[in-house]
C-alpha cells in the first residue's frame, strides 16, 4: 500500500499565491521608481536645498525597495511551486527563459539599489555640526 505524499507543502502553495499577487504589482512600482528617480533628478538640476534632495533621495530608496520586492516576488512564482521547498526546482528553474530574466531584473534592481545608497542620497550636515 502506497502513501500520498503531497509534492508540495501547503505553506509553499500559500507562499506561491502571495508572491503572485505582489508580482502583479511590479510593473506599478517600477513607473513608481522611475517617476522618483525624474523628480530626485529635477530637484538636483535645480540646485534645490540638500534637505529636499535628501528627502528626494529617500523616496526613491523607498520605491526602488518596493520595486526590488515586488520583482522578488515574481522571480519566485515564476519558478514554479516547488522551488519554494526544492533547491534543485529553484536552479532549474532559473534554467527557463522567464526565470533567468526575472533573475536578471532582480539582479539589475538590486545593483541600482546599492548604488542609489551608497553615492544617490545627499547627506545632511547634523545640528550639532553646524552650531559649532
Amino acid at each position: 500500500m502506497a502513501f500520498f505524499r503531497p509534492r508540495v507543502s501547503r505553506e509553499a502553495e500559500v507562499r506561491y499565491h502571495a508572491d503572485l499577487e505582489v508580482g502583479r504589482s511590479f510593473g506599478a512600482l517600477l513607473g513608481k521608481a522611475r517617476e522618483a528617480e525624474r523628480e530626485l533628478r529635477a530637484k538636483q538640476a535645480a540646485r534645490a536645498p540638500l534637505e529636499e534632495q535628501r528627502e528626494a533621495g529617500l523616496v526613491l530608496d523607498r520605491a526602488l525597495t518596493e520595486a526590488l520586492r515586488a520583482a522578488e516576488a515574481a522571480q519566485r512564482a515564476t519558478l514554479g511551486v516547488k522551488s519554494y521547498d526544492d533547491r534543485i526546482a529553484r536552479r532549474k528553474g532559473r534554467a527557463t527563459p522567464e526565470g533567468a530574466m526575472w533573475t536578471a531584473e532582480v539582479s539589475r534592481l538590486r545593483t541600482l539599489r546599492e548604488a542609489h545608497r551608497l553615492t544617490g542620497i545627499p547627506r545632511v550636515p547634523r545640528a550639532s555640526a553646524v552650531i559649532r
